[in-house]
């Protein structure tokens, strides 16, 4: 597997080790920091690479910024730029999982907006070990956070906590994920993954009231599922419909779509992964790659 030695810190290209902020700037003292999870895909038929929907992400970035009132950020051009350059110097021989940040990087207080610093890296990140067999998932005793708490639609780093919590609850238990509900008792989302469920032919996925990541990933999927003539509902979910589903999938940058197989120790379906996961699996590995000619708008080639 290649190796990240390169990283881009505030617009300079510095080796990866020596990259380095104080330990009590804010961003580390508070958590102030706002980030992205992109990446870069190889194509099989001539090598090139392209970063998946990197307009998107780049806009959910400025949102995240504008909600955090972070005093003159970066500027979306400069960061596609980055984005970009750090995947050419980092030269990798396979995928790369990209992390984009800004954080407040000099020493001050709860309050401080800034000054903003910024970082991206390019990494080498497998793909799930589970993602041919498909996960075993829990409900989580831990609640999602709430938009009148930490807003859970903007990619805060310190809104990874509770989903940090409910991960590490759920392995202690057995379990590869957790999912978790809203205060309502509602299906949210899995800890750092956006959910769908198939009941008697339709796609179900909680809405954005319901506390979930406003996901690209999942903006993606409702696309293809709409191209694929599989009707979809954005609405609440209960609880139990997980216990009922045929079938139930993860979506997001890191864990791509992988199934999940078993809730709460009862198997989802046939206790495999379902054909209509499947299918939607090989749509998005064909248009993050780029075998296909649909959506060429999604893919920033890396030149």
């Amino acid at each position: 597997m290649w190796h990240a030695h390169t990283i881009i810190h505030n617009g300079q290209a510095i080796p990866f080790a020596e990259a380095r902020i104080h330990p009590l700037a804010v961003g580390v003292a508070y958590g102030v920091a706002v980030f992205e999870g992109l990446r870069a895909y190889r194509n099989p038929e001539d090598g090139s690479f392209s970063v998946f929907r990197l307009d998107e992400h780049l806009a959910r970035l400025q949102q995240g910024m504008k909600v955090m009132r972070f005093d003159a950020p970066p500027s979306t051009q400069t960061l596609r730029d980055a984005v970009l350059e750090v995947v050419r110097l980092n030269a990798p021989d396979e995928d790369a999982y990209i992390r984009l940040q800004a954080q407040i990087e000099t020493i001050g207080t709860l309050a401080s907006t800034g000054p903003v610093g910024w970082v991206v890296a390019a990494l080498p990140r497998e793909r799930s070990a589970k993602f041919a067999s498909g996960l075993a998932a829990t409900v989580s005793s831990w609640t999602r956070i709430s938009d009148n708490a930490m807003p859970p639609r903007i990619k805060a780093s310190a809104n990874y906590h509770a989903s940090r919590l409910a991960n590490l609850q759920a392995r202690a238990d057995g379990y590869d994920s957790a999912l978790l509900l809203t205060q309502r008792g509602k299906l949210s989302e899995a800890a750092a993954a956006c959910i769908f469920l198939l009941r008697d032919g339709v796609l179900v996925t909680p809405g954005k009231s319901s506390d979930i990541l406003e996901s690209v990933t999942r903006d993606t999927v409702l696309v293809l599922a709409a191209e694929a003539g599989i009707p979809v509902e954005q609405r609440d979910v209960d609880r139990t419909e997980l216990y009922v589903a045929d079938e139930v999938f993860l979506c997001g940058t890191g864990q791509e779509l992988v199934a999940v197989t078993s809730v709460d120790r009862l198997p989802v379906g046939d206790g495999k992964p379902g054909a209509v996961t499947q299918r939607l699996q090989a749509a998005y590995e064909a248009v993050v790659r780029g075998t296909t000619n649909a959506h060429p708008e999604w893919r920033a080639a890396v030149s």
